[in-house]
């Protein structure tokens, strides 16, 4: 899939430089214009409910219910700055969070060596994603739907369609479950992983390839860039913080379904395709994608608490996703009227 373009459109030094305040700010509003939406929505949502959207107890629960997204949202951009894409990221959570839990229970593995064999799965998941792609120049949509829909049907076969039930260790549990400076963990493990990938992609060569490679994989190879071990070691790593994110959730449920999972995909592939569209929009970022799915955060924990229904969320989810891709087709017409 190439349409995920990587070059961004934040204004340069020279349009700035001689260029009045008015047409300033009307270039940096593209830019920070999510960032900006976003800061409205929690002053507007703190100012209509002052008792209970801003508290430590909804900071908590934001972060409790949005971590697994923000990372499967950090995974799935991995590929999106090489110009491909992975839905694994919704799939392999089913099957990652399940094993975490019946290697354990079913087979008696300690709980790091079943976390190590997870992760594992999800490297390997990755390099196969990546080799149909690489290799097999299969689309990448739909190299990674069979992969995902593989990795769902033995999800559905390991279980029977049971829940993955037993005693589990409270080490395990704390994966999850601890609490840092009054916050839950999972916050400082996205805030961890966000600050590695940006440092990579954005100061690093490896950063650099990825971006030329989504920009144009062909003037990348005639660049000297292996384009295509880095488009693969893309896919590893998504598959690595997929597998990770489903150890979160095994910690989180204390039990593995095959019913649990699917519905993390659509907001993760929106918070990246959102990433797209602010702090360097027409290129996804990292900064842009922890802000995309703040403001997926944000807006439902605002409307649920105002009272919407249950289709609410995948309401909200779907009509962004929607927004996202209409100001990422913008962005390209812009950039191409540009060159």
């Amino acid at each position: 899939m190439q349409s995920l373009e990587s070059n961004a459109l934040e204004p340069t030094k020279a349009e700035l430089k001689n260029a009045s305040l008015r047409t300033r700010i009307l270039r940096f509003l593209p830019v920070y214009g999510l960032v900006l939406l976003t800061g409205f929505l929690i002053i507007l949502f703190s100012v209509l409910l002052p008792n209970t959207f801003p508290t430590l107890l909804n900071l908590r629960a934001i972060i409790s219910d949005k971590a697994i997204i923000a990372l499967l949202s950090l995974g799935a951009m991995i590929p999106m700055a090489a110009g491909r894409i992975d839905l694994t990221v919704g799939y392999g959570i089913v099957l990652w969070h399940i094993l975490a839990i019946s290697l354990q229970t079913t087979f008696g593995i300690p709980w790091p060596i079943a976390v190590a064999i997870v992760l594992s799965l999800g490297l390997l998941t990755g390099f196969l994603n990546g080799l149909l792609v690489e290799v097999a120049k299969i689309d990448s949509f739909i190299a990674t739907l069979g992969t995902g829909t593989v990795l769902y049907a033995l999800a559905l076969w390991h279980t029977g369609g049971r829940q993955m039930v037993g005693a589990l260790p409270d080490s395990f549990y704390a994966i999850n479950g601890t609490f840092v400076f009054g916050l839950p963990i999972t916050g400082f493990y996205v805030l961890g992983i966000t600050v590695a990938m940006w440092l990579i992609l954005e100061y690093t060569p490896i950063g650099r390839y990825l971006y030329a490679i989504g920009a144009n994989q062909r003037a990348a190879q005639l660049n000297g860039i292996p384009t295509r071990k880095f488009v693969i070691g893309a896919f590893m790593s998504s598959g690595l913080i997929t597998a990770f994110a489903g150890v979160l959730l095994a910690s989180k449920l204390r039990i593995g379904q095959a019913s649990v999972g699917l519905e993390f995909l659509l907001p993760a592939l929106v918070g990246a395709f959102l990433g797209s569209t602010t702090i360097k929009p027409g290129r996804v970022n990292v900064w842009g994608t922890v802000v995309g799915v703040a403001i997926l955060a944000v807006g439902i924990s605002g409307i649920q608490q105002f009272g919407g229904s249950f289709w609410v969320e995948p309401m909200f989810n779907g009509v962004t996703l929607l927004i996202a891709i209409g100001i990422a087709g913008y962005a390209q017409r812009r950039k191409g009227a540009n060159k």
